[in-house]
């Protein structure tokens, strides 16, 4: 070999090493095969801002679903409008009823009594006016089941369904409590005073919607919401305080595990409920197998 052909190998070898001649190569390494094992970052192909961005941005949506969010669990105007309306107005009418003169509350809650009275004279109106009131206040467990089971509902089927089966559930548990007071009056069974029995509040409701969420939950919450509301009617049941009451609540609860199956198709259909997708079912585009298809095609 020539002094002229052992220079020029000379200098291709230490360009080669520095990474600076044009199309050099460091020895081991495969051209157009990005990171590998062994080599550094600066080697292999690093992919630019435009190709990491959609995947990043993918895999942060996908951890950020997962994570644990407690503040869903109460109402926003945005996210559950329903919900929070709805609350707003209990909060606002039960500080009138804490605060407002007792007479004036008293002649209110009778007026918006679903008793067979009221519901004989103006069925429709009573319905709607009887839920606008809690019995026992904000402090009372339903309004606490009111606010997070509604919230949760709504944030899965939307503000509409959420409403109609709150309200569906509460006129019809409503009715098959006091039809049965009215023919057992008419029968002889009960005392005429029976008529008039002060009946309100959201409980019917919120128990429907207690046993229609269960059925859009995980099994291991799906079950121990149900027996939870299940033996809270129960206990009330036996206690005997309040019969007619108490067996609405359990009704309540079997008419929400009754629409389980519409549930789940307005839920389907939406896309509610869909689970996010794991950061390993994250496809990530490499430019290696694009290039292949890309010179496949043209070949073709």
């Amino acid at each position: 070999m020539s002094q002229a052909d052992t220079a020029t190998a000379a200098a291709s070898a230490t360009a080669g090493a520095d990474g600076r001649g044009a199309g050099a190569a460091r020895p081991g390494v495969l051209a157009g095969i990005p990171r590998q094992r062994g080599v550094p970052a600066t080697a292999g192909y690093d992919p630019g801002p435009s190709a990491r961005g959609p995947v990043a941005r993918r895999w942060l949506r996908a951890v950020r679903d997962r994570c644990p969010r407690p503040w869903r669990l109460l109402p926003t105007p945005v996210g559950t409008p329903f919900t929070f309306c709805y609350a707003a107005l209990l909060t606002a009418t039960s500080l009138f009823a804490e605060h407002a003169d007792p007479a004036l509350v008293d002649e209110l809650l009778r007026g918006s009594s679903t008793d067979i009275v009221h519901l004989v004279q103006a069925p429709l109106l009573v319905l709607i006016a009887s839920a606008l009131w809690i019995a026992g206040g904000l402090t009372s467990a339903y309004a606490l089941a009111f606010l997070f089971t509604l919230t949760a509902l709504e944030r899965r089927i939307g503000g509409l369904r959420t409403a109609a089966v709150f309200f569906g559930g509460h006129a019809l548990a409503t009715l098959a409590t006091e039809l049965p007071v009215g023919l057992t009056v008419a029968a002889g069974g009960l005392p005429d005073s029976s008529l008039t029995r002060l009946d309100y509040g959201i409980s019917f409701g919120v128990m429907t919607c207690t046993g229609a969420l269960a059925g859009l939950l995980p099994a291991w919450c799906r079950w121990p919401l149900l027996a939870g509301a299940g033996q809270l009617a129960v206990t009330g049941l036996l206690a005997y305080a309040d019969p007619m009451s108490d067996w609405g609540h359990l009704l309540s609860l079997a008419l929400g595990v009754a629409g389980w199956p519409l549930l789940r198709r307005w839920r389907d259909r939406h896309g509610g409920g869909r689970p996010a997708p794991q950061p390993s079912q994250i496809s990530i585009p490499s430019p290696w197998s694009a290039a292949v298809r890309k010179k496949s095609r043209s070949r073709s």
